[in-house]
């Protein structure tokens, strides 16, 4: 199991992170940050897989991605 950070007090909401999670795990919240921007959120976290698509894609470097130890 993975565990998806998101600052929502840095993210722009440009998308980029939703369009690359082949999971569909992230998706817009429905607030506003501090910016004026929808931030993304993880919807699905049990079907997180780790692949990191996400983190790699963020220009603003938003996301951290942690591997929950069991």
């Amino acid at each position: 199991m993975f565990i998806v950070i998101i600052n929502s007090k840095k993210c722009k909401g440009c998308g980029l992170c939703i369009q690359a999670c082949p999971k569909q795990c992230i998706s817009y919240s429905k607030q506003f940050n501090k910016i004026g921007y929808h931030w993304a959120v993880m919807i699905k976290k049990d079907a997180c897989t780790g692949c990191s698509f996400c983190y790699m894609v963020c220009p603003d470097i938003c996301i951290k991605i942690y591997e929950k130890a069991n």
